[in-house]
């Protein structure tokens, strides 16, 4: 379980980019975080990695604070950033420093095998498309198994059939172990196609606006009338978000209600 309560992030500049956000979130599950410039979204994940601390609050992962780099998480970044020097097979297996060498190989080549470039093992990374690059990420951020892994839009700077493909591509190999994936994205409908829960933020200072539930099975019908429907109430929780003025007193709605 990662439990997150009332994590707030205050930078030395005084900007307040980030305040009371608690959630907890279930080994295994998809959560996808989603708003506007400025609503904290990468602060947050920065403060679960532990690459940033956080200036208020707590974040426990089974029962130990983080507050420094562990290696039960992993984070993908919006750039692949591949060791140039490094094979790609020896990127992937780049963390597998507890493995004989053996055994390394043996479990880089099937990640490899898993998001569709094993014939690219020996390849440089310069040699690699974009795509190519981000699907060798992904395979690095998995083989070691992490508990829990973060998604810093990690498909945004790829054109719409690439994401696509990527997108099915990580759900695969999220199946083999399950690890908690936390995505942070721009993009409604790729929140709707992997996650469990959406996490709508409201900017200045990022804190949680609505959590919505969506409840469709995998692999999801892009074209269904369902998923049409959760995109819906996600791009209007959206709209809210981003109101100027919100009501005095206003809550955060949690769960599946509708919006219509």
């Amino acid at each position: 379980m990662l439990a997150l309560d009332h994590v707030g992030k205050i930078y030395p500049n005084g900007v307040n980019a980030l305040e009371g956000f608690s959630a907890r979130i279930k080994p295994g599950e998809i959560v996808a975080i989603i708003g506007g410039s400025g609503c904290g979204k990468s602060t947050l994940l920065r403060a679960i990695s532990g690459l940033d601390c956080a200036t208020h609050g707590s974040i426990v992962l089974d029962g130990l604070a983080i507050a420094a780099p562990h290696e039960k998480i992993g984070i993908i970044f919006q750039e692949p950033r591949l060791l140039p020097w490094l094979s790609v097979l020896d990127n992937v297996a780049f963390g597998l420093t507890d493995l004989s060498a053996t055994q390394r190989r043996e479990r880089a080549e099937a990640a490899l095998a898993r998001v569709g470039l094993a014939n690219k093992a020996d390849a440089w990374p310069r040699e690699l498309s974009g795509g190519q690059a981000q699907r060798v990420a992904i395979a690095r951020a998995l083989v070691p198994r992490p508990e829990v892994l973060l998604l810093d839009e990690p498909f945004s700077a790829l054109d719409a059939f690439t994401r696509t493909d990527l997108q099915d591509h990580l759900l695969d190999l999220w199946a083999d172990t399950k690890p908690t994936l936390i995505l942070v994205t721009h993009d409604v409908e790729e929140a709707v196609v992997l996650a469990d829960r959406v996490m709508v933020m409201r900017p200045h200072p990022g804190r949680l606006f609505e959590e919505i539930k969506v409840d469709l099975t995998r692999p999801r019908d892009r074209a269904s009338p369902l998923f049409e429907g959760v995109k819906r109430r996600v791009l209007n929780a959206l709209d809210r978000s981003l109101d100027r003025a919100p009501p005095a007193g206003e809550q955060p709605v949690t769960g599946a209600a509708m919006w219509w």
